[in-house]
């Protein structure tokens, strides 16, 4: 796609019955990111975190051949600031900022988003890309989709929070393998180490993303929200600060109108009727 193409078509936003459908629009580029569609596409997870009525996100590639590529070329780049004069073109610190202003961002800003996000892997999910899937809450994935951490085989090495997030969910020696070699994970073998949550065959991959979606739209969302805290913080927190952060998290959610909902529905013997607050 051509340089001028709107930002808004390169990452499509689709809100419908309390779920945002977030596609990364750029098939005939591998679906990879740009400098502008990676800033973009942070800004809109901070946006759909604050928004009440989203109530779940799923993230997924246009095409049936890429989910995200990773990080691509072309496209405007922001200006940096103003050099003196004589002033080499890049200098200590320059290349880390730019990491943590860039994929580093992206990724935290899916870390840190308030709503359950879906990572639907129609296809390649490679490098960044890769490492998008990693970020997300649960991973549904088409049954030809494959994952690379691909990074070692062009003389780099992972970034995009890869080394943080891999063996956290395949363990340390697994993450060693996936990462020195850069092999090909194919989808099956995704769910066999605790990558996917679900290998669905192609033509499902819609329907059952839509199916769990949905019924993450109509949970007490706040009580997703502080669960979803809480387990991306166990691997850094101790037993005593994890049990305070818990109470802590369980004080906030019991005050919510749905924890009420919650309760009087179970006394009433009904299925409860959440609004997400």
């Amino acid at each position: 796609m051509a340089d001028e193409t709107p930002i808004e078509e390169l990452v499509q936003v689709a809100v419908d019955g309390g779920v945002a459908r977030v596609t990364i629009n750029r098939p005939d580029a591998g679906n990879s990111l740009t400098a502008s569609m990676r800033d973009h596409l942070a800004d809109v997870f901070d946006e759909l975190s604050a928004t009440l009525g989203v109530r779940a996100v799923v993230l997924t590639g246009a095409g049936d051949r890429h989910f995200c590529t990773g990080a691509g070329l072309g496209g405007p780049q922001k200006p940096g600031p103003a050099r003196p004069e004589n002033a080499p073109d890049r200098a200590l610190g320059d290349v880390s900022r730019m990491i943590r202003q860039g994929w580093q961002r992206l990724v935290c800003s899916i870390l840190d988003c308030e709503k359950p996000i879906i990572a639907a892997v129609n296809g390649t999910a490679a490098g960044g890309g890769a490492n998008l899937v990693l970020a997300c809450d649960l991973v549904l994935m088409a049954d030809s989709a494959r994952l690379i951490e691909v990074f070692v085989r062009r003389g780099i090495m992972p970034d995009a929070g890869g080394c943080y997030l891999l063996p956290r969910i395949v363990g340390l020696h697994r993450a060693k393998e996936l990462m020195f070699f850069g092999d090909d994970v194919s989808a099956a073998d995704a769910e066999r180490i605790g990558i996917a949550n679900r290998v669905v065959p192609a033509a499902e991959l819609e329907k059952v993303t839509t199916e769990w979606a949905d019924r993450l739209a109509t949970a007490p969302t706040k009580a997703v929200t502080m669960t979803k805290w809480l387990l991306n913080r166990s691997f850094e927190s101790g037993r005593h600060t994890a049990l305070e952060e818990e109470s802590y998290a369980q004080e906030l959610v019991q005050a919510t109108a749905d924890a009420g909902e919650g309760m009087k529905s179970f006394l009433e013997r009904r299925s409860p009727d959440f609004h997400g607050w």
